[in-house]
């Protein structure tokens, strides 16, 4: 496990909520909530649950796997995944080194994670592994933009957010391809720098 990911992301449980808990999340919501509505109801791993966020938007009566790296994060989310009303298994894991076998699941959803996964490229390939042959990928991310001054805005914070874990700039579209992914669908939800991100494996 990158135990400096894992310590970055424990010693963010407590204040992730009031970071990312009003604001953003209220301005994404009817986004998200539109997302999950692809979850079916086969094998579905869901990647970094976090503080639990997004469990609000998950259809009911789903049988979810629920990773996340950090153990301090799923002890916040613990009052909203007892709340689901459905089966969430939740487990403290890198996704760099998932020990599931190939062809686990039927689906896999995250949602603004790869803008912080160390290589985005090698998890987007282990993600690919675990999934069944045509088997669904479905991203909400954070990427970089390619519209000026967005673009230069991006390549200047990515450094100063860098020893957070954040990269700013990152062209998520291009590394699900590099990652052997086949795309099926990109809708931009603002400008081109949140967007979904719908592929097969």
């Amino acid at each position: 496990m990158d135990q400096l990911t894992k310590d970055r992301w424990d010693r963010a449980a407590r204040s992730f909520d009031l970071m990312a808990g009003y604001g953003p999340e209220k301005r994404w919501a009817p986004y998200k909530q539109e997302f999950f509505e692809r979850m079916g109801e086969g094998r579905v791993l869901f990647l970094a649950v976090g503080t639990g966020l997004d469990i609000r938007f998950f259809p009911p009566g789903r049988k979810l796997v629920g990773i996340d790296i950090s153990d301090k994060m799923l002890d916040v989310a613990r009052p909203r995944l007892e709340a689901y009303d459905g089966e969430i298994d939740v487990r403290v894991m890198d996704v760099h080194e998932m020990p599931f076998p190939d062809d686990e699941f039927d689906q896999v959803f995250t949602s603004c994670t790869f803008c912080s996964v160390p290589n985005p490229v090698k998890g987007l390939q282990a993600l690919h592994r675990v999934l069944k042959p045509g088997g669904e990928l479905h991203m909400f991310e954070h990427t970089g933009s390619s519209y000026y001054p967005f673009r230069m805005m991006m390549d200047l914070m990515t450094p100063l957010l860098r020893a957070r874990g954040t990269e700013m700039n990152r062209n998520t579209v291009a590394n699900v391809e590099a990652a052997g992914f086949e795309l099926r669908e990109v809708k931009h939800v603002f400008l081109d720098v949140v967007k979904t991100i719908h592929a097969t494996a």
